[in-house]
């Protein structure tokens, strides 16, 4: 997987010529994958989880909603904010990572104008020089929503520090928000690949050990 930095200045060029060439804003509207099955006994071969090694912080929380809720794995339980809109959740890692995919569940039928509709992916090396990558509008969400992390255009995965994800405005007019889970997905890397060698095994018995887990 080939990915591209979270530098402000050239991506922002890149962006905006990728745009002009569709014949859209940088920051237009995003579509995304709602509804997508998720099952976390079960990690795709080709991407896995790497929440864990990052540290998790929120721009507020109701007593008893905090952001330790967003990583307990139970779809029941939600963070909720309790302050002014947007609403941050910061995923910051201790080294620069490689991002392919945001996933969050969101339930609007519990939920209704707690429901997140209007939400912006932002990625920097910290919280000086973070940059929109994309903006997107869930409509009534019930269920896993996937956002790619991956450049539209070139679909390199994204490589950055700091991940935020900022809720801009609520269904229904809501003020305070509910997120029930979040995840966050990274390349399945081989060895080879880590080390930065192009070597692709031939053998079966090579290439069972090929990849880290």
């Amino acid at each position: 997987a080939r990915c591209w930095e979270a530098d402000a200045r050239r991506d922002t060029r890149a962006m905006a010529a990728a745009a002009t060439a569709a014949g859209s804003s940088p920051a237009a509207n995003t579509s995304v994958a709602a509804g997508v099955e998720y099952d976390d006994t079960k990690e795709p071969a080709d991407k896995r989880e790497i929440g864990k090694l990052a540290v998790w912080s929120v721009t507020s929380a109701k007593p008893g909603n905090g952001v330790e809720l967003l990583r307990d794995d139970n779809l029941e339980t939600y963070w909720q904010s309790d302050g002014a809109q947007p609403h941050l959740v910061n995923i910051q890692f201790q080294k620069k990572v490689h991002l392919l995919e945001l996933l969050l569940y969101a339930d609007f039928k519990h939920d209704e104008s707690y429901t997140p509709h209007k939400i912006s992916i932002r990625a920097g090396n910290s919280f000086q020089d973070l940059r929109e990558i994309k903006q997107v509008e869930l409509e009534e969400p019930v269920g896993w929503v996937s956002i790619s992390l991956q450049n539209e255009r070139t679909q390199e995965c994204l490589r950055a520090y700091l991940l935020q994800l900022a809720v801009l405005s609520n269904h229904q007019n809501g003020r305070d928000t509910h997120i029930r889970q979040v995840k966050v997905f990274g390349p399945r890397q081989s060895f080879a690949w880590a080390l930065g060698h192009a070597l692709q095994f031939t053998t079966t018995d090579f290439s069972m050990y090929s990849t880290l887990r």
